[in-house]
């Protein structure tokens, strides 16, 4: 990974944590694939830090252009997947 992830500096250490925790599944999902519960429990705490919609697609947008995963696709396709299945892109 030669790239830095798109944070806030006003977000607290943990919510930091989280966040990039997110962008981590989504690269794995990409990599060698996640399961769909960790790749839900990952979003779920990253909503909880960015709950906005408008916010959510500026920070993916970013992370999308740094590291060329899309976070979009790669929930929509988590979001379809049956429980237990693993996320592959």
């Amino acid at each position: 990974m030669d790239y830095q992830y798109p944070i806030d500096y006003t977000w607290k250490t943990d919510e930091i944590v989280k966040v990039i925790s997110f962008f981590q599944g989504i690269e794995k999902a990409y990599e060698k694939g996640i399961r769909r519960e960790d790749l839900m429990a990952l979003y779920k705490d990253f909503k909880q830090i960015v709950p906005s919609i408008a916010e959510e697609k500026k920070v993916c947008a970013e992370f999308e252009e740094v590291s060329g995963y899309s976070t979009y696709r790669t929930m929509q396709k988590a979001k379809k997947s049956e429980e237990g299945e693993l996320v592959k892109m």
